[in-house]
């Protein structure tokens, strides 16, 4: 096996199965050490055993729910104080495709703990600590229905939306300091996310992509310094014209008067 510069150690979260246990291989044998957190401790440490068996890197297990207050603080714990840690890799994250008609206000405030609580959370312990060391790189898992918001739950679609805004705030904060930030855009993937999210019979379907194509994408955009990176979109202009037209819209919202569409006139009402 050829000898791997130590690229420090990557925090990844849910690692156990899927997206996260495809980055822990990946990061492995790009010659990162690893802390893998999920909730599934043996899978955990199936995966770790494996992986240190086939890289030789060393991987540290934490069994966390990151729906549970006292266990995120105990992961922001690890970043702020780990000097080792290179990397954060926000994935843990729990979707759904039922309709407001359908879905449990509790489920969905939990679907909030997880998808947007807590890597908000886990984000603002690692930027401050990787500033403090001088580098650092933040890869957070958003979905193309941060998009196309229509497609799924909408609880689960305005979760996405709120990471991939995030992302570009983060950006705004921390590319000046050399920490990269990285918002990666899955479509449909071939994981247990459909399992749980009840509809499994999306993971053979001809849209779906594997984990690992979708990874090593990821990880093939984070090297071309892409700050979005969307595994599935072939024509990469469509997100840049996309991009160009959100920023130029910005500067038009300033503007003390309503829009004339809306007929007001000048006279205050008696």
């Amino acid at each position: 096996m050829a000898t791997l510069q130590n690229k420090g150690t990557a925090l990844i979260t849910g690692a156990s199965t899927g997206i996260g246990a495809v980055y822990a291989d990946r990061l492995a044998r790009r010659g990162y050490d690893l802390i893998v957190v999920a909730r599934n401790a043996d899978r955990l440490n199936a995966l770790a055993k494996k992986l240190t068996t086939e890289t030789g890197r060393s991987i540290e297990v934490v069994a966390a729910d990151l729906t549970q207050k006292t266990d995120v603080a105990r992961i922001e714990k690890i970043l702020r104080e780990d000097a080792s840690i290179t990397m954060l890799v926000n994935n843990a994250g729990v979707g759904s495709v039922a309709s407001i008609l359908q879905a449990d206000a509790d489920a969905m405030e939990a679907m909030i703990d997880l998808n947007v609580t807590a890597l908000t959370r886990l984000s603002y312990a690692a930027a401050p600590a990787f500033v403090a060391r001088g580098s650092g790189t933040i890869v957070n898992i958003s979905s193309v229905v941060a998009i196309a918001v229509e497609a799924l739950n909408g609880v689960y679609s305005a979760s996405k939306s709120y990471v991939l805004s995030f992302g570009h705030s983060l950006q705004k904060d921390l590319t000046d300091k050399g920490i990269r930030v990285q918002t990666v855009l899955p479509g449909a993937t071939a994981t247990e996310f459909w399992d749980v999210a009840g509809y499994p019979l999306q993971k053979t379907s001809e849209i779906t992509m594997s984990a690992e194509d979708c990874v090593d994408a990821a990880l093939a955009g984070l090297d071309a310094g892409e700050l979005v990176t969307i595994p599935g979109l072939h024509d990469g202009a469509l997100w840049t014209h996309w991009e160009n037209e959100r920023k130029d819209i910005g500067p038009k919202f300033r503007n003390a008067r309503p829009a004339p569409r809306y007929r007001l006139t000048e006279a205050v009402p008696a």
